[in-house]
């Protein structure tokens, strides 16, 4: 019997002050110092890890053999992946392998063609990319996503794509077999003003790429996109007594605490009669 090779591509960068979440600082109209977006970094970098870990432990877990599972740390440059090793040790022992790739290309087009190349090309035969700044990420989407491409790669001939859109006409997460003939070329920084989501699904139209679409997952560019980060890690930290698989960001919950972050929304008074609101 033929073990079939799981990736997940974790997108990642060491947390350096101006070199990380430069939108959520003063500079850019935002609220933290560049040392404080890049502490932030690091919290719901390594919570967003956790969530990925705990999703491959799960599968694996339940594959009895016939399946794989391998973590992929992707970041450029190379010379950063000894502190980034550091970093991840954090994490602990895990229950699958972790490897580490440095992606290459002059945008991050390319960026993202070479880190799903450089996987096929160590034998993998389905992979799965994440960001470092999702803590709302759910092991129900990726667990989803990997069963998703395994079911494609039965029925189209390996070919295959999923994907969880993101508040900002992108995605947040994306997967493909080994064979999908996926090009990423003006997908992410497109010329003609394109979105991203629209230009995948484009691009599958016409190759006649199957597609799987999972939750909607928000990552952390704004100040109002980390507002709505910290209300639902509240909620997850909450729901996780009654809901189980949840994985609370802890990190992230922590260092918020630590900095007195809180959410708030101007107070509304008003009132209007229910024949005065649109239909």
């Amino acid at each position: 019997m033929t073990t079939r090779k799981n990736a997940l591509i974790f997108f990642t960068k060491v947390p350096a002050p101006g070199m990380t979440k430069t939108r959520l600082t003063k500079e850019a109209g935002g609220i933290f110092t560049p040392e404080e977006a890049a502490e932030f970094y690091l919290a719901v970098m390594l919570d967003t890890a956790e969530v990925g870990f705990r999703a491959l432990e799960l599968l694996q877990q339940s594959a009895a053999g016939e399946e794989e599972y391998t973590f992929f740390v992707c970041a450029a440059p190379v010379d950063d992946h000894p502190r980034l090793q550091e970093i991840f040790s954090d994490l602990g022992e895990r229950g699958v392998p972790t490897h580490y790739i440095a992606d290459e290309g002059g945008n991050f087009n390319e960026h993202f063609n070479d880190a799903f190349q450089q996987v096929f090309a160590k034998g993998f035969d389905a992979a799965v990319a994440i960001g470092g700044d999702q803590p709302q990420m759910s092991t129900t989407n990726i667990i989803s996503a990997f069963q998703w491409l395994r079911k494609f790669s039965a029925s189209h001939a390996e070919s295959g794509l999923v994907h969880c859109p993101c508040q900002a006409c992108g995605v947040s997460l994306i997967g493909l077999n080994s064979k999908t003939p996926m090009d990423f070329a003006g997908v992410f920084y497109n010329a003609n003003g394109v979105s991203a989501l629209d230009a995948i699904i484009n691009i599958c139209v016409a190759k006649e790429i199957p597609v799987a679409a999972l939750e909607t997952v928000a990552d952390i560019d704004n100040v109002e996109d980390l507002a709505h980060a910290l209300s639902l890690a509240h909620s997850q930290e909450y729901t996780s007594r009654f809901q189980e698989g949840v994985v609370v960001p802890q990190r992230f919950l922590a260092w918020a605490a630590e900095n007195g972050l809180s959410v708030c929304t101007p107070p509304n008074e008003d009132h209007d009669p229910r024949e005065l609101l649109d239909a």
